[in-house]
């Protein structure tokens, strides 16, 4: 956990606020189809960080997509509070989406008014979301930009823009927040700023999704989604315990020293005492 932020919530046994069911998102192109998501069964609670990891290409930035309905699965069935994504309008799914989601994309100057100062932008979305009495100031100290509140995003570094945006998308705070790599471009003293920001949301209500390569940022979660080619492989809970995935065909995805001992693409699975047990199959069987 980062030094100084509240203390975690425990999941509550409520319905989540964003559910995906066997969700499979395809890209077309000239050149052909790109299976981003593979069927992903996961499900995101209000007052929880979740952190999804994995190599580049795994299936990271596609997920956060989904997750704040910024385009609709290819396949399976995506809920966000309560309401099927793939059966809205794209009015409906466009109003539900701005009045329930904040999304932080990798590029965070493409969230940013380039015309504005970075306390006008405060308030500038402090009014688009209906929000009175915002102190702007105290906003901009939240993520360590007090000093640069009269600067434009183009005198910005990298690293301050990317939290400029994500100041801007925790203004309300909204119901979820999702931010696709809001740590690349800082070092762990500003990393621990961002990261505890998401935090105090998640503590007000938020349901908080992030995506990270940085251990580090992985460790301030309640729980870590590890992607592999386009599916889940493993969940990382409180305490370091690493769950396997099973999914509803009742598949098994095994990552790291389990999945080197199957060389052979097969396992022998036996039932004892009430446990499954899975064993490499002997030599030539």
């Amino acid at each position: 956990m980062v030094e100084g932020t509240p203390q975690r919530p425990a999941v509550r046994d409520v319905a989540p606020v964003v559910v995906c069911d066997g969700l499979v998102r395809v890209y077309r192109s000239g050149t052909g189809e790109v299976q981003a998501l593979r069927g992903i069964d996961a499900s995101f609670h209000a007052g929880t960080v979740t952190a999804v990891a994995g190599p580049s290409g795994s299936g990271k930035s596609s997920l956060l997509r989904m997750v704040a309905a910024r385009e609709r699965p290819s396949a399976g069935r995506l809920e966000l509070l309560g309401q099927d994504v793939s059966l809205l309008r794209a009015r409906a799914l466009r109003d539900l989406r701005r009045r329930t989601v904040s999304f932080v994309e990798q590029r965070s100057s493409r969230g940013l008014f380039p015309h504005l100062t970075a306390i006008d932008q405060v308030r500038q979305v402090a009014v688009l979301r209906g929000m009175r009495d915002v102190d702007a100031r105290e906003v901009l100290a939240g993520v360590g930009l007090v000093d640069r509140a009269t600067h434009l995003p183009r005198t910005l570094s990298g690293g301050q823009q990317q939290r400029l945006a994500v100041a801007l998308a925790l203004l309300g705070p909204p119901t979820v927040v999702v931010a696709d790599e809001p740590t690349a471009e800082l070092d762990h003293a500003n990393a621990d700023v961002v990261l505890a920001a998401l935090r105090r949301a998640a503590s007000a209500g938020s349901t908080v999704v992030l995506s990270s390569h940085d251990e580090h940022a992985l460790a301030g979660a309640d729980r870590v989604l590890r992607l592999r080619h386009g599916v889940v492989s493993s969940e990382q809970v409180p305490h370091g315990e690493a769950l396997a995935m099973l999914d509803s065909t009742g598949r098994v995805q095994l990552t790291g020293p389990a999945l080197s001992l199957f060389t052979q693409g097969r396992a022998r699975v036996t039932v004892e005492a009430g446990r499954v047990v899975l064993s490499p199959p002997e030599v030539g069987s």
